[in-house]
């Protein structure tokens, strides 16, 4: 069978109307807004805190995050909470490393916080304060990580307007993203 033939019986199945409005049109940019500011600010606030700490970032950099892994580990012991995967993988490459993990924990973090709040690359500042909180959650911390690693999910599946009121909607245009205004199929006009 050669590609023509294949291409031929490609089916395409449209978006439903709820995927649609949530992750293409501009009129669910308030909503992605509230989730975007909401999530921001958690980051912002948790990552401003362990860059003035001295257990993160200061003369003791590292010993929060070897605190951390340390509990993590005795879960693993006792087979609660943490894989032994993940375990492995914190006690020989995280531990070890503790010092430039504590500072890529606090300035991620950070970094994270400003790129929701400000709306600059939106997906990509959700897919990796999504990546923390997974991270979190199999080294046995539940806290706010599966909230926030859903709303981050949905920031991520909703990265072309979720930025909209921020500066993606500039940005996304300058890198090439093809924003289009969309025909109304009955008035013919455009809509956002």
């Amino acid at each position: 069978m050669d590609l023509r033939s294949q291409a031929s019986k490609e089916i395409i199945i449209p978006e439903n109307p709820v995927s649609r409005f949530l992750f293409t049109s501009t009129r669910s940019a308030t909503i992605w807004l509230i989730v975007r500011l909401y999530v921001g600010y958690i980051w912002i606030t948790s990552g401003w805190k362990k860059i003035n700490s001295d257990a993160w970032t200061g003369e003791n950099a590292g010993s929060a995050i070897e605190g951390f892994i340390k509990g993590a580990l005795a879960k693993a012991a006792d087979g609660k909470d943490v894989t032994s995967w993940y375990a492995w993988f914190l006690e020989n490459t995280v531990l070890p490393n503790a010092k430039v993990f504590g500072f890529m924990v606090a300035y991620g973090e950070l970094l994270v916080g400003l790129g929701l709040v400000v709306g600059l690359l939106t997906g990509i500042a959700a897919f990796f304060g999504g990546l923390m909180n997974v991270s979190f959650l199999f080294a046995g911390t539940v806290s706010t990580n599966p909230l926030l690693f859903v709303f981050a999910t949905w920031l991520v599946m909703a990265w072309k307007v979720a930025g909209w009121y921020g500066v993606d909607r500039w940005a996304l245009s300058y890198l090439g993203t093809p924003w289009t205004r969309s025909k109304s199929r009955d008035s013919g006009t455009y809509l956002d």
